[in-house]
């Protein structure tokens, strides 16, 4: 259903700019030229005022479905607690430490002090395999 409106959508939207570009430009963009008011002897009853109107209205209305439709399966998450709503890890990363508690105490857990790495005590010849 999601595909038949962002269709139509786009649709409005290609009609909409043609709308558009077929009116009469009457000079008065930056307000040089203009000299008639708001209601001109153009009218506001122009078969392309009224056309672009609607298609402006259709917009709006597919524009708020879509939005209504792309909130309507999504579930809250969050990043600070952990277990089925939490993202997934990047390759590489360290394992959750206990799997509960949170990000923070995962982080405390991984800050405490580990046993140093072995030191190699001299030089070694490298080992064919």
């Amino acid at each position: 259903m999601q595909h038949v409106i962002i269709v139509i959508h786009l649709m409005l939207v290609l009609a909409m700019i043609g709308a558009v570009m077929l009116q009469r430009s009457e000079g008065g963009g930056l307000g040089i030229g203009s000299t008639g008011g708001f209601m001109t002897s153009r009218g506001t009853a122009n078969v392309l005022t009224r056309t672009t109107a609607i298609l402006a209205g259709g917009f709006f209305l597919t524009s708020l479905v879509l939005s209504v439709l792309a909130s309507y399966d999504r579930k809250p998450t969050s990043i600070i607690q952990g277990g089925p709503s939490a993202p997934a890890q990047a390759p590489g990363a360290p394992a959750p430490l206990g799997g509960s508690g949170g990000i923070l105490n995962q982080l405390q857990q991984q800050s405490a002090p580990a046993a140093p790495p072995a030191v190699p005590s001299g030089p070694q010849a490298p080992r064919s395999q």
